[in-house]
């Protein structure tokens, strides 16, 4: 796996301290990584390249960033093995609206744990997700049915395309419809060729939205674009008109400070988009986060149409 991961580190960026497996510690590995460690797709605005390689991606945590699914639960089901859960890796798919093919199309990285039997999961399996953006706040338990989680309502079921596999039906709120996987296990490298076309196609939303996600108890922050906007026990917008807004806002709500040289990179072409799109509005494409048509690539970040 290359050098030493940084275990400890890890945890600090947390807020949480080393414990044995448990349900509610589990849980709280959750709830903290969700609120401290941010779903975002920056570093393609950037033009830097990252891998699917979760010691990789752990590095940049460490650093004050995040990232999407590849990134984020690579990382933590790293975590979660340093601490002894166990911890399966699942091949999945997240579908942004009705036209999409459902199923485990490989946009998706999934992860599991058995093993911790409650009430909640008889069983003792639980989804564990932190790269649907704004899904779950806490780990689900592998049972058919509906969830509470703060203001939002999600559905498990068993998939009707991937034999033997789960569906996951998001909040009508949510910045995407749902998502499939399989039941079998998968690692890292089955997920290279499509973290590569996701990071460079000019298809993908990643590359089209400038997007960037954190959940907490109460809702879900999202800025796509230059578009600010919170969902759930809050409901407001707004547009981060001045370069030191947006990244005061990066800040403040997601944790991420970049230096000046990042700035200067970033801004231009955030300000280019934004104007694409603003053009593009009055019935066309809108401007991002304007609840027109967008669809998910992966983990619900969405690209605008009409871009």
């Amino acid at each position: 796996m290359g050098a030493a991961i940084d275990f400890s580190g890890y945890l600090r960026r947390l807020g949480v301290g080393r414990e044995r497996p448990s349900v509610d510690g589990l849980k709280a590995l959750h709830r903290a990584h969700a609120e401290r460690v941010p779903y975002e797709c920056l570093e393609i605005w950037l033009g830097r390249a990252t891998t699917v390689e979760p010691g990789d991606s752990i590095g940049r945590i460490l650093h004050g960033r995040g990232g999407y699914c590849f990134h984020l639960n690579g990382a933590f089901s790293e975590l979660l093995r340093e601490l002894g859960y166990a911890v399966t890796r699942h091949y999945g798919g997240v579908q942004g609206n009705a036209g999409l093919t459902a199923g485990a199309t490989g946009n998706h990285l999934v992860l599991t744990v058995s093993g911790l039997p409650s009430d909640e999961a008889p069983g003792g399996e639980w989804l564990v997700d932190l790269g649907m953006g704004d899904g779950i706040y806490e780990p689900l338990p592998l049972v058919e049915g509906e969830y509470r989680q703060g203001p939002f309502t999600y559905r498990l079921s068993r998939s009707v395309v991937e034999p033997g596999g789960w569906r996951f039906e998001h909040d009508p709120r949510g910045g995407f419809l749902g998502m499939d996987f399989r039941s079998g296990s998968v690692e890292m490298p089955a997920f290279a060729e499509r973290h590569q076309e996701l990071s460079t196609s000019p298809e993908s939303g990643f590359v089209r939205v400038a997007t960037v996600q954190r959940r907490d108890a109460g809702g879900t922050d999202v800025v796509r674009g230059l578009v600010l906007t919170r969902v759930g026990d809050d409901q407001r917008r707004v547009t981060l008109e001045r370069r030191d807004d947006y990244f005061a806002a990066l800040a403040d709500v997601f944790g991420i400070t970049l230096d000046d040289a990042d700035r200067d990179r970033l801004w231009p072409r955030l300000v280019a988009a934004h104007e694409r799109w603003s053009a593009l509005g009055d019935g066309q494409g809108g401007q991002a986060g304007d609840g027109l048509h967008v669809e998910a690539d992966a983990g619900g970040v969405p690209a605008v149409g009409g871009e």
